[in-house]
């Protein structure tokens, strides 16, 4: 969830610089920065370097941006779904087996 969390954050600040004259798109290679993170590691963030720049040296891309952000939440979904249910089976672990 770090590593989600982080992506979102990135994909956040380049749609709020979209308009800032010379800002580069910044993204996490997410299979990457995952096992980074299983490593005790930290996500570092990269200059997407393959996005067409503007004349004023900006290469936000808003239709790319809010792609991220929607495969973002599905992936933030999946990630909360698999912990509740480790939860859940730990609950139920500590009530002897006896549901809620």
């Amino acid at each position: 969830m770090n590593v989600v969390s982080q992506r979102q954050k990135l994909v956040v600040s380049n749609i709020a610089n979209a308009d800032t004259p010379g800002y580069k798109t910044q993204d996490l290679d997410f299979q990457a920065s995952f096992l980074a993170a299983l490593d005790g590691g930290s996500p570092q963030p990269k200059e997407v370097t393959s996005l067409s720049t503007k004349n004023d040296g900006n290469n936000v891309d808003l239709d790319r941006e809010a792609r991220l952000l929607a495969e973002n939440a599905m992936r933030f979904s999946a990630a909360s779904n698999l912990m509740r249910m480790q939860l859940n089976t730990i609950k139920e672990a500590i009530q002897g087996g006896k549901s809620a």
